[in-house]
């Protein structure tokens, strides 16, 4: 055994580890759940926080035992929708699936999470595997405490800069994922970084592909494509030319996008569905959950029979029925007009979201905050394109850096009306007409993620909003 091994079975044994009181971690859990929300604390995962400073050992003990394994999901956008599809799919499929379903994707959220849902004084998760979702670099803390079955890594861009320095530090640390995957690990082709992550994965792992056609590509602009750039990864040398003629087989490709409608083609047919989801990208990242769950139920079919009958056809119809995550398109309706939300924290992102938005048909809102989880850094917002917005303006902007994206719209010459920096009374104001005159107007709300959280809890105060344990 090399010393490497020796240290990886090492850290295994020390996070498998039991202590005395490691049954009660649960019921800690949901104590400090109880207290944070009876004194408006906020945050999904501070009962993780504490579960980790008590028992370093529960996540790694309470996963271990699943019986299909974890499926690690990570990536700088379309996380958390690619987690909820591919948790939805499972399940539609027969599974039981654990999950960290409110986007809190630090390795304490997934805690936290485990702990909201197992028995106060217990040692046992009911599930059959768990579909996680984590940040680029607390996904490297995961994996060295439990190796995934799965891992599903979507993109790289540029994101939170401040955070992990240049893009090719976001596709090492994802590279950390790969060399840790059991089982398979799938792969986007069309991401000349995450597609060079294939080097790395171990002998015995699988490597699968999702990808786009031809027809489709210039929907879904790389990040080198957005910053008109030469510059390649380290890994990623190969001329445009020769990576078009050297792609590797995808197991799933999106051919069509429509309105709320997608063509994908699977071993070489192709297959058409609704979707409930908005935006190029929710619907590319289908054909990344697709390809995942196939991988799992070609490989669970063998432990049990009765999953064959989910079929491709099943997973088509499993996607159209797959809603929007909180923040991410989701809508609610206030004073009987729909609300729309939608996460922005990256340009391409912010990009296909303006790309798929037609200004004149609702009142639209930005709302934009620099808190660590958003990025402290917002220099991004001068590589996104708002000319769309040049003919209706924007009727208000929000948040703590409001001023700062109100500057960036004067460029393009979009008229920002209504720029202050209380984001909650601000939005209070625009859903309720006072911006536009109008209340049965319907609304959209660009919003980066703390921004997000503070709009949802807004809106509770005027109308019913899902309470998803995020806090207000």
């Amino acid at each position: 055994m090399s010393s490497r091994d020796h240290e990886s079975h090492k850290k295994l044994r020390q996070n498998l580890h039991k202590h005395w009181y490691s049954f009660a971690m649960p019921a800690v859990g949901k104590l400090v759940c109880a207290l944070s929300r009876v004194l408006h604390h906020g945050g999904s995962a501070l009962p993780g926080k504490v579960i980790e400073s008590l028992d370093s050992g529960f996540l790694a003990r309470t996963l271990a035992s699943l019986p299909y394994g974890i499926v690690l999901i990570s990536g700088t956008n379309g996380k958390t929708t690619t987690t909820r599809m591919v948790t939805s799919m499972l399940r539609d499929a027969g599974l039981n699936v654990f999950t960290n379903p409110t986007g809190s994707n630090f390795t304490r959220g997934v805690v936290a999470s485990l702990a909201k849902i197992m028995p106060a004084f217990g040692t046992k998760l009911n599930a059959d595997i768990a579909v996680l979702e984590l940040d680029e670099a607390y996904a490297v803390h995961f994996v060295n405490q439990i190796k995934p079955r799965y891992s599903l890594l979507l993109n790289v861009m540029r994101d939170q800069l401040d955070r992990f320095g240049e893009i090719d530090t976001t596709a090492k640390l994802l590279s950390n994922v790969a060399a840790a995957t059991e089982g398979t690990v799938v792969l986007n082709r069309e991401d000349s970084r995450i597609c060079a992550l294939a080097k790395v994965v171990p002998s015995g792992t699988c490597v699968r592909y999702f990808g786009l056609d031809d027809a489709v590509k210039s929907m879904f602009p790389t990040d080198d494509d957005l910053h008109n750039t030469a510059e390649k990864s380290e890994n990623c040398k190969d001329t445009a030319e020769s990576k078009a003629n050297n792609l590797p087989k995808a197991d799933v490709v999106l051919s069509k996008v429509g309105d709320h409608e997608a063509e994908f083609i699977l071993d070489g047919k192709s297959k058409t569905t609704s979707v409930k989801l908005d935006g190029a990208y929710n619907i590319f990242n289908a054909a990344a959950a697709a390809t995942v769950v196939r991988a799992i139920l070609a490989d669970a079919t063998k432990q049990n029979s009765a999953l064959q009958k989910f079929d491709d056809d099943a997973l088509m119809e499993a996607i159209s029925h797959v809603t929007p995550a909180f923040g991410r398109g989701e809508v609610i309706e206030v004073n009987g007009a729909p609300v729309e939300l939608v996460l922005v924290k990256n340009p391409i992102g912010f990009r296909l979201a303006i790309a798929s938005d037609h200004p004149q048909n609702h009142d639209t809102m930005i709302a934009i905050c620099d808190e660590y989880a958003d990025g402290r850094d917002m220099s991004w917002l001068w590589d996104v394109d708002f000319a769309s917005f040049s003919g209706t303006g924007v009727a208000c902007v929000s948040g703590t850096r409001a001023w700062d994206m109100a500057l960036r719209l004067q460029y393009d010459k979009v008229e920002a009306r209504n720029v202050n920096t209380d984001l909650e009374e601000d939005a209070k104001a625009f859903v309720n007409g006072d911006f536009s005159g109008n209340t049965k107007n319907a609304k959209r709300i660009y919003c980066t993620y703390t921004a997000m959280l503070r709009v949802r809890a807004a809106l509770a105060q005027l109308a019913e909003v899902k309470d998803v344990g995020v806090g207000k």
